[in-house]
């Protein structure tokens, strides 16, 4: 009997968001936004020369905000960055960077997606894009 692997995490959990948001659109555009522009501000700090304890910071951060908009592949990889940081041993500069890779990636992946829902959602008409 061989083990299944786990499905993959989803990219952007739509009923998640839309749970957050009660349904409404123009609340989902604004968090939407709120993300865009949290992953900015944090993603800068994503450095594997830097001390670990600040990674693991910002890695947490984009945890939080992508668990709000229901981006789960990006929040598990925060996660294990997150962890590997605030280990009790320090990572190397390749194990950071090839994390902090791996965060950087599905950041890039999940803010594609976010902008391609925000065009749909501003499409719809139901609100007005920004």
């Amino acid at each position: 009997m061989t083990d299944a692997a786990p499905a993959p995490l989803v990219l952007l959990d739509l009923d998640h968001l839309q749970a957050m948001t009660g349904g409404d659109q123009a609340l989902a555009m604004e968090v939407l936004d709120i993300f865009k522009h949290q992953a900015e501000i944090w993603s800068r700090l994503l450095d594997p020369r830097a001390d670990a304890s600040q990674w693991a910071d910002a890695a947490h951060t984009l945890k939080g905000a992508s668990l709000g908009i229901g981006a789960l592949r990006l929040a598990a990889i925060c996660g294990r960055a997150e962890s590997l940081g605030r280990a009790d041993t320090a990572p190397s500069v390749t194990a950071a960077a090839v994390m902090l890779g791996d965060v950087k990636d599905a950041l890039g992946d999940t803010l594609e997606a976010v902008g391609k829902l925000a065009y749909r959602l501003a499409a719809s008409g139901a609100i007005k894009a920004s």
